[in-house]
């Protein structure tokens, strides 16, 4: 049964929960927010990396 993991039909499945659970107009907000909280991390682990590296 989860022989192939994700299908697409599993994400389109889960894009649809997403918008319901969440509701469309705090979609972008939530969007916008987990962006942010990437360029951070991403930031975050390239100090750290060039600090190992000194």
């Amino acid at each position: 049964m989860l022989r192939n993991g994700l299908e697409p039909w599993h994400l389109l499945i889960l894009a649809i929960v997403v918008i319901v659970l969440c509701g469309s107009k705090k979609l972008p907000d939530t969007a916008r927010a987990l962006g942010r909280s990437m360029r951070i991390l991403k930031s975050e682990a390239k100090a750290m990396k060039d600090e190992e590296a000194r």
